[in-house]
């Protein structure tokens, strides 16, 4: 016969069993029968062209609504801390020489209005390196951001390719480090203006509810995202590998070359051919030989276009001195061509840097600039674009109505009475930072200028 205390344990450990049981957290059920009560063909489908007149306006700031629960705040916080490990507003930082997190940080999905109307479990995740760091440290909310519309599909089927106005992904960029806050903006535009391939961009009035009440953030500035819409629309075609590289050329490897579309072709032949050419012997032994070889497999005269728009503005935070900050595009019948990004730090001499304007104190560890520079027929086309970008774009007058332009569109969100950025919510010191940053810009452009002019004589 059983003991009554055996039985009396059996039945207790029967009905923690239960509770515990019915205390388990069932998976969300989704009703098959909801529709999105917003969704249209035209601002939530897949089937229709971007529109860039509605979502990169460039004579207009719009404004975005994101909500988030507290939950979604208190998940990101947990993964920052695994990143970068320190809390929101602790002052923390990256140790000395340590490399910044290879993983993205998380998703989260969240809710986003645009002129009144509602995008459902939008992916939002934070972005950047130094800058987002020095936010996250500081506590300020201004964070750079990316939305990406159909990353919770799988879990959410009613947004199955949810699109925003025909786009899938955006980033938003927050002026970290500029004052100006139309740095990401202006360098779009003049890239463009020189011929050069980039992102558009247009002016954001961002409120995010962080689980306790929209807030104002400020402007930001949207960027479109290249291997999203970007390469389709100003190439006609992006079938060709898109790669966002933090590689300097040097040797190939292939962690150092993310795949941004054809991800399940392990093929980067492209790229090594490219890395080859560049580095073969027949540099100092047959010049003539390596150049053809080179640009068999690398757009070379659009590069050396880029580099000399960049280096005329000074733009430091990218190839030369950080191995990032750039996108190849396998572009049919041209080769691995070079698009720019994340242009905030342009025009800036915030960060001290060895990249003069004949890029003559640029090492050997840069054999993309270092390499083409050294040879004379390369050289001589540098030069001849150095001179073509600031006879024909970055021309003082020309920048300075640019400028005012954008400076005087923002201006009320910056600065306005209704509207301000302050606090925890801004990067700016304060508000004679902003108008005192244009004047600086102006400046620059005529430093620059002068620079190009003796380095020209």
């Amino acid at each position: 016969m059983h003991s009554p205390i055996l039985k009396y344990t059996g039945y207790v450990f029967l009905f923690l069993l239960v509770c515990c049981k019915t205390e388990e957290v069932e998976p969300e059920v989704i009703d098959p029968d909801f529709e999105i009560p917003d969704w249209t063909a035209s601002s939530h489908g897949n089937k229709v062209k971007p529109n860039y007149t509605t979502v990169f306006p460039q004579d207009k700031v719009n404004t975005i609504e994101i909500r988030m629960t507290k939950s979604d705040w208190a998940t990101i916080h947990t993964n920052m801390k695994v990143l970068f490990g320190f809390n929101f507003g602790a002052g923390g930082s990256r140790p000395v020489n340590s490399a910044f997190p290879e993983a993205d940080p998380e998703y989260v999905a969240v809710s986003l209005k645009f002129n009144g109307i509602e995008w459902y479990k939008v992916g939002f995740r934070l972005k950047g390196n130094s800058s987002l760091q020095n936010s996250w440290s500081q506590g300020i909310y201004k964070l750079p951001f990316r939305l990406h519309f159909d990353k919770f599909e799988d879990d959410y089927p009613q947004i199955k390719n949810q699109r925003f106005y025909g786009f899938k992904e955006l980033s938003m960029s927050p002026g970290a480090n500029d004052n100006s806050l139309i740095r990401e903006k202006v360098s779009a535009d003049i890239f463009r203006a020189a011929g050069i391939a980039c992102s558009q961009t247009s002016f954001y009035k961002v409120y995010i509810d962080f689980g306790d009440g929209l807030k104002y953030c400020g402007v930001y500035t949207m960027v479109e995202v290249v291997d999203d819409s970007m390469v389709k629309n100003q190439f006609g075609d992006d079938k060709g590998n898109i790669y966002k590289p933090e590689s300097t050329f040097r040797t190939f490897i292939p962690d150092q070359f993310e795949k941004k579309n054809n991800e399940d072709e392990n093929n980067f032949s492209d790229v090594q051919a490219m890395i080859n050419a560049l580095n073969s012997p027949q540099r100092s032994g047959n010049p003539a030989e390596w150049r053809a070889n080179l640009e068999k497999n690398f757009d070379v005269d659009y590069f050396l276009k880029w580099l000399a728009a960049n280096t005329t503005m000074l733009n430091w935070d990218t190839y030369g001195t950080m191995a990032h900050n750039y996108y190849l595009f396998n572009n049919p019948g041209k080769g691995l061509t070079w698009i720019p990004w994340d242009n905030n730090e342009s025009m800036s001499i915030r960060s001290s840097t060895n990249v003069t304007i004949s890029l003559s104190t640029v090492s050997a560890s840069w054999p993309l600039i270092r390499n083409l520079m050294d040879d004379p027929v390369y050289n001589a086309t540098y030069r001849v674009n150095v001179r073509s970008f600031t006879d024909n774009v970055f021309i003082p007058e020309k920048m300075n109505v640019l400028f005012d332009r954008y400076h005087n569109l923002i201006s009320p969100y910056v600065i306005g009475p209704d509207e301000k950025e302050q606090g925890k919510f801004t990067h700016l010191t304060n508000g004679d930072s902003f108008n005192r940053e244009l004047t600086n810009l102006k400046q620059h452009v005529a430093n620059r200028n002068q620079v190009v002019n003796d380095y020209l004589k």
